[in-house]
């Protein structure tokens, strides 16, 4: 069994920014970037927009345009990415789903999500682009 815990488009974003972070400081085209990432183009396009709104990336027209990091790989972490997504790391919701769940009213499961909900929340905002393995994209 597999758990995900976040959304495609979320996972596309990551893949799109470890892309851009294995060729800085290089432009690379959308077309690129939709093959290295494994993205459906029309989507891809989608999140870009996304990325260059929140400041993570730049987007140049043209000849030698495509998209690049506006920031040292090192600098963008996991937390940036997911919210650019417009995706919380750790989405706050019920986990038995009931409508209302809170440290008043817990559900069954609501310390076990809450702690859950807390390490993946810690995980992406202390974790970067620079602490991607970039070698493994090199060898898919």
């Amino acid at each position: 069994m597999t758990v995900t815990a976040i959304p495609t488009s979320s996972e596309y974003a990551l893949r799109a920014m470890v892309c851009l972070a294995a060729e800085a400081p290089e432009w690379v085209t959308a077309r690129d970037l939709a093959t290295r990432a494994n993205v459906p183009a029309a989507f891809l396009s989608k999140i870009l927009r996304r990325l260059v709104r929140a400041g993570l990336i730049e987007g140049q027209r043209g000849h030698h345009g495509g998209f690049r990091l506006l920031r040292p790989a090192a600098d963008v972490r996991i937390a940036d990415v997911l919210s650019a997504a417009q995706v919380e790391a750790a989405p706050a919701r019920c986990a038995f789903g009931f409508d209302r769940c809170s440290d008043g009213t817990p559900c069954p499961l609501h310390a076990m999500h809450k702690e859950l909900q807390h390490r993946c929340q810690a995980w992406a905002d202390h974790t970067t682009l620079a602490d991607v393995d970039l070698t493994l994209l090199r060898r898919a």
